[in-house]
């Protein structure tokens, strides 16, 4: 028995190696046709390029001498000058450009001395008296740059002559875009026509009290402002519409107690963006006074004239304030 296990032992481990050898054969053949196959592909790319070289076009001596000859004949027709002559302007024109910006100092002094003459003028000259004064000085001041560029007046002159040059330039070629870079402009002037379409001896159409309508006992007067003593202060008093601020005047006189001042005076303010009046108080919408006076005297009617406008600059043209009397 023991004989018998030790050859059916070897004859396992023959067989292992036997089995191993034959793998390692298979592995290098497989190795070896993966090599030629990739020497195969090396070879096919190597003739392809080989072959692309063959394809570039071979001209004859012939050919090359009449190819060079065209480029010569090309070559001695450019206008070479011309093209010289070009390259030479864009380069003038260049510097030239480079060399016409005014120094800010320059320009500070042409705001002042535009500012000095407009200064001269009263504040009520129109747009177009306004350019008069400054194409006057524009004018002024191109004679003064020329001059001192011919060496006339280089005295007198604030500039020098590198300024002078581009001075003329920018006053006679550039003067709006120079006017816009120092900041200087005047707004067009607008005509203001007056159009009177209403047919001659048609009469004004009557202004309208918004409301009910205002009762005749109210005699009421529109743009009319009435002095007299305070019955009723209207900055804590509003009514709905001017009838209803006179009925209040005379619902107040008819409730008077003996001794009472009784309202015979009534002043309404019916414009929405309130009244001006010459107080330190603000007089807003449907404000309602109740006033008295023996003898009722008007303060404003219609329009504030021109002298008091200009002692109340916030007095509108126009008097807003609707009044009455009452007459008994």
């Amino acid at each position: 028995m023991a004989r018998g296990g030790g050859e059916w032992t070897g004859g396992i481990a023959g067989t292992g190696v036997l089995s191993f050898k034959r793998i390692t054969l298979l592995v290098c053949f497989f190795n070896i046709l993966i090599a030629l196959f990739v020497l195969r592909f090396l070879y096919a790319s190597s003739l392809h390029i080989y072959s692309n070289n063959d394809n570039v076009v071979k001209y004859t001596a012939d050919e090359v001498r009449k190819m060079e000859e065209s480029i010569r004949i090309r070559r001695s027709k450019e206008p070479t000058l011309l093209v010289q002559l070009v390259k030479k302007l864009k380069h003038e024109v260049a510097t030239a450009e480079s060399n016409t910006e005014l120094s800010p100092n320059v320009k500070h002094k042409l705001v002042d001395e535009i500012l000095q003459r407009l200064k001269r003028f009263d504040q009520k000259s129109n747009v177009t008296q306004l350019r008069e004064v400054v194409e006057t000085w524009r004018s002024e001041k191109l004679e003064e740059a020329k001059e001192l560029i011919q060496g006339q007046n280089g005295v007198n002159s604030t500039l020098i002559v590198e300024e002078a040059g581009m001075l003329v330039r920018a006053l006679e070629l550039e003067w709006d875009v120079l006017s816009e870079e120092i900041g200087f402009w005047l707004p067009a002037e607008v005509t203001n026509e007056e159009h009177d379409d209403k047919p001659e001896g048609e009469e004004e159409p009557e202004e309208i009290l918004a409301g009910r309508p205002v009762p005749a006992v109210c005699n009421a007067e529109l743009h009319t402002d009435y002095g007299g003593a305070a019955v009723r202060w209207g900055l804590t008093h509003h009514k709905e519409s001017a009838a209803d601020c006179c009925q209040a005047c005379l619902d107040q006189a008819k409730r008077a107690r003996p001794g009472e001042t009784r309202c015979n005076i009534w002043v309404y303010c019916p414009s929405e963006f309130g009244c001006f009046s010459p107080d330190i108080y603000e007089h807003k919408h449907q404000e309602c006074w109740l006033k008295y006076a023996e003898k009722p005297k008007q303060n404003f009617k219609d329009r504030y004239s021109e002298t008091y406008r200009n002692n109340h600059p916030k007095a509108p043209s126009i008097v807003p304030w609707v009044s009455g009397v009452i007459t008994a």
